[in-house]
């Protein structure tokens, strides 16, 4: 493993950082942390979109994933709660350029999920073109219960891909969803025990068929 960039959150309560490593043509970006829950602070925010502009001029797809237990838990509410009203509305803002960014790719970028990836986490994973998760996945936007609402685009892209109703009953009942049952109402592409090697197979076959790797 050979990593291009390592950028992290100084001063963090909770420091979540990235490596980028070069594997069969393709760059796979692992989200770390020092508690392995992979916050998306405003500092990794920032750093990450960075990265993603270096990333365009080698027009190689991406593959972003976590570790086993935690793709994401989305935003640090810690750092949330401490931001006054202008901050929090940019750091809404800084969010969306982000996800934007990752949209507008001009290569593949999938999202290799295992474990939990909750709120920014979940719309991390939605601004990517495809999703494949292990089977111990667990998706959902928790902050309804929290009396929060994602500002990073999940609103708009969840309705997309799972149809109004269930993009409605998942923000507004806080649901948890698992891989089964988010492959069954399309949230993902597929449940694979190696996700990012899927995901590579996938990269390297246009037809985007399933390998033997799949569930």
């Amino acid at each position: 493993m050979g990593a291009d960039w390592k950028n992290g959150s100084r001063g963090s309560r909770l420091p979540t950082n990235f490596q980028i490593e070069t594997r069969d043509h393709v760059h796979i970006l692992h989200i770390t942390s020092s508690d392995g829950t992979n916050r998306l602070t405003q500092a990794f925010i920032l750093s990450l979109h960075g990265a993603l502009s270096n990333l365009r001029q080698t027009q190689k797809p991406i593959i972003v994933t976590g570790n086993e237990n935690y793709f994401s838990v989305g935003a640090d509410l810690q750092e949330i709660a401490a931001l006054t009203a202008p901050a929090a509305y940019e750091f809404s803002k800084i969010g969306q350029r982000l996800m934007t960014a990752i949209s507008q790719f001009p290569a593949p970028v999938y999202a290799a999920i295992s474990g939990f990836c909750m709120g920014g986490g979940l719309d991390l994973a939605l601004a990517c073109h495809r999703r494949i998760a292990f089977p111990n996945a667990i998706f959902g936007h928790r902050g309804a219960a929290l009396g929060l609402m994602t500002g990073w685009g999940g609103t708009q892209r969840l309705p997309r891909l799972i149809g109004k109703a269930l993009a409605l009953q998942a923000f507004s009942a806080a649901e948890k969803i698992d891989a089964m049952e988010a492959s069954r109402i399309g949230l993902i592409d597929g449940v694979a025990h190696d996700p990012v090697s899927e995901a590579i197979f996938r990269i390297q076959n246009t037809s985007l068929r399933p390998s033997p790797l799949l569930l």
